[in-house]
């Protein structure tokens, strides 16, 4: 059933993409946008539709920024028809007026958007136009207010319930397999050996989460290391010829890499859910771990120190700068300067231990003279963590890390 299922799919999609071609012609992209927005029947709105997304994927950049700058324009919200149906609401709030505030409140291309996402591969499609959007529209705001609807989109399209986790394991498809190479962010793998290293012995994992419309892209994707004690060094973790730890003796669970996947997804969360999931399963799946650990990288450190003109002495000093930096350094607002540290103690983690020499790689060297960080997730503890960070900016970190941030203020201040 599901390969007929799919056959007659294919059939249905190829004669929608011929009628459409047949029937549209050379029509130019904003045209057949006014007619999507316009049309009430189900046939004729997934042709316009399918062919407004490949008439898109055969554009260069110069027109897809003018498809943008059109949606941006002519596809925004009237600003005269949201404040009569806002006068209208304000006189007396009825279940007609709402309507008509909702409908004169929301752009068209907001509707478009919707109506693009009938056809089959669409939600793929407009995650990558999205990601064009990003990259061509940097530094408009016209452009950037357009993303807003992306992103308003994306939310609800992505949220956690739509997704689906799974385990990556050596006997995963290749074609995930080699994506999962490619997306690697944090540290790259180098040939299918090395991914080899990190998903076949039995004291290593990766988890990623995948949504049904694009069920072999993974959208975020986690590595996971089963050690005993929390580790302070990212090349022992990967060393090749290193003996695989038996599962009954793993007490940790050690979150060395997270990989968003989708540029088109950016500022869509999915991380803190990844972690608490996958802390969730394998607490299940292994009784015997008792601490969830990330071994981090922190990748503003060394800027920062060349900014402020630190210089550290030895690898103390080097820790204390960097206590320092994650837990008193701010960015823009109360937030840590550092996006990783913002990213896990906005999920509630601790900035738990310091390692110098963690990470002797060129990258981890450039960005962060070697230096790592453990963020702890205590389960019992990361909801308050959480609700205090996201109140008041509160950086909960252990004993540990703020004397060693006590001792930098200290030197700071001499100088």
């Amino acid at each position: 059933m599901t390969l007929l299922a799919d056959l007659l799919s294919t059939v249905f999609e190829r004669r929608i993409r011929s009628d459409a071609a047949a029937r549209l012609g050379d029509r130019e992209l904003p045209d057949l946008a006014r007619d999507l927005i316009g049309t009430t029947g189900e046939m004729s709105g997934l042709a316009l539709a399918r062919a407004m997304l490949d008439r898109y994927a055969a554009l260069g950049d110069d027109d897809r920024l003018a498809f943008f700058h059109f949606l941006a324009g002519e596809m925004g919200v009237n600003p005269e028809a949201t404040r009569a149906a806002l006068e209208a609401l304000n006189a007396g709030q009825t279940k007609a007026s709402y309507r008509a505030f909702m409908e004169a409140s929301e752009p068209p291309r907001q509707e478009l958007i919707r109506r693009l996402n009938q056809v089959p591969g669409a939600t793929g499609a407009l995650v990558e136009m999205r990601a064009d959007l990003l990259r061509l529209g940097r530094g408009d705001e016209a452009l950037m207010a357009l993303d807003l609807d992306f992103r308003h989109l994306f939310a609800s399209w992505f949220n956690r319930g739509f997704l689906v986790l799974r385990p990556i394991s050596w006997e995963t498809s290749a074609q995930v397999l080699e994506k999962i190479i490619a997306y690697e962010a944090v540290h790259a793998i180098h040939s299918w050996a090395d991914l080899r290293r990190r998903l076949e012995p039995s004291d290593r994992r990766c988890f990623a989460f995948f949504h049904p419309a694009m069920p072999s892209e993974p959208l975020i994707f986690v590595e996971v290391a089963l050690t005993q004690g929390i580790p302070g060094s990212v090349q022992g973790l990967l060393a090749e010829g290193r003996p695989a730890l038996p599962e009954a003796e793993a007490d940790t669970a050690v979150f060395y890499s997270i990989s968003n996947c989708q540029a088109g997804l950016a500022g869509i969360s999915f991380g803190n859910s990844l972690i608490k999931q996958v802390a969730a399963d394998l607490s299940s799946e292994v009784p015997g771990l008792s601490t969830f650990v990330t071994l981090s990288p922190i990748p503003g450190l060394a800027a920062w120190m060349e900014e402020t003109g630190q210089e550290a002495e030895d690898e103390t000093s080097l820790r204390q700068f960097a206590a320092y930096y994650l837990t008193r350094i701010k960015g823009r607002g109360p937030a840590p300067r550092d996006p990783v540290a913002r990213f896990h103690l906005g999920n509630g983690a601790q900035v738990h231990m310091i390692h110098a020499g963690a990470d002797t790689s060129d990258k981890g060297r450039a960005q962060s003279h070697g230096v790592m960080v453990n963020y702890l997730y205590d389960l019992s503890r990361v909801t308050q963590n959480h609700e205090r960070f996201a109140a008041s900016g509160e950086i909960s970190s252990s004993p540990e890390v703020r004397s060693l941030a006590s001792a930098a203020e200290k030197t700071l201040i001499q100088e």
